[in-house]
């Protein structure tokens, strides 16, 4: 079975930085482990740039400061999966609703997975949550969880559909995905089942009988195909499920 494997992230830089990544992009990656390790206001811009083995004034060439190193790494965790909200959308036919929940499901797990260092784990930390990124950050999790709630309205049953508001309800399945980041707290990769577990999840939390589910499943890689701004992960989880690979 095919994993996405998560462990400690990419190997620590000493000494002198590697030509192998940008700049930006390791010190995003140096950033992310210490916020997670340390906290956000327990890491020091110093720390970072001796991290990835630059001069702390390299570091300010890239970045402003912490905050702005904090803002890209929240968006990481949101933005690929809200950039493609619309076209799935448009890509999902009104025959099989179900599916595009299903979707936005198994594509948000991936984001989470392949943030690095697990970073969706400073959303719960009271540093970052108390911060002015943070507050600045809200609207893109307010979009996401609109979007959930929009598309777990549509195929709701009646019964979900009177116990819980479309807000409340894509809270709800945004708990659902966000299992991922407690998986990969625990040391353990995200295999193909539990993605495809999670988003059916989502679709039980819906009301969605187990029929419907089984179709959204069996047909998420006719669109999955025309998606072609998916992460090359995601096409993996699919066709690995399926048996194609």
């Amino acid at each position: 079975m095919t994993t996405i494997q998560m462990g400690p992230g990419r190997p620590r830089h000493t000494g002198s930085r590697s030509s192998e990544r940008p700049a930006r992009e390791e010190i995003l990656d140096h950033a992310a482990r210490l916020f997670v390790e340390r906290g956000f206001s327990g890491t020091s811009t110093r720390e970072i740039a001796e991290a990835c083995g630059i001069r702390q004034a390299s570091l300010y060439y890239h970045f402003t400061g912490k905050d702005d190193i904090l803002a890209e790494l929240l968006h990481l965790s949101v933005r690929p999966s809200l950039d493609k909200v619309e076209k799935i959308e448009a890509e999902c036919a009104p025959d099989i609703p179900e599916r595009t929940l299903y979707l936005l499901a198994l594509i948000d797990v991936n984001t989470l997975t392949m943030a690095p260092h697990n970073i969706g784990k400073l959303y719960r930390m009271p540093d970052v949550r108390n911060s002015r990124v943070f507050q600045e950050f809200k609207p893109a999790l307010q979009e996401l969880n609109a979007a959930y709630g929009r598309l777990g309205a549509e195929i709701a049953n009646e019964a979900v559909a009177a116990a819980i508001s479309v807000n409340q309800l894509g809270g709800l399945l945004i708990q659902v995905v966000e299992v991922v980041i407690r998986i990969r707290s625990g040391g353990c990769d995200v295999v193909t089942s539990q993605a495809h577990a999670i988003a059916a999840t989502c679709l039980r939390v819906c009301g969605v009988p187990e029929n419907r589910i089984a179709l959204a499943a069996a047909t998420a890689e006719d669109v999955m195909t025309v998606l072609d701004a998916t992460p090359r992960s995601v096409k993996t989880f699919i066709t690995n499920e399926n048996g194609t690979h």
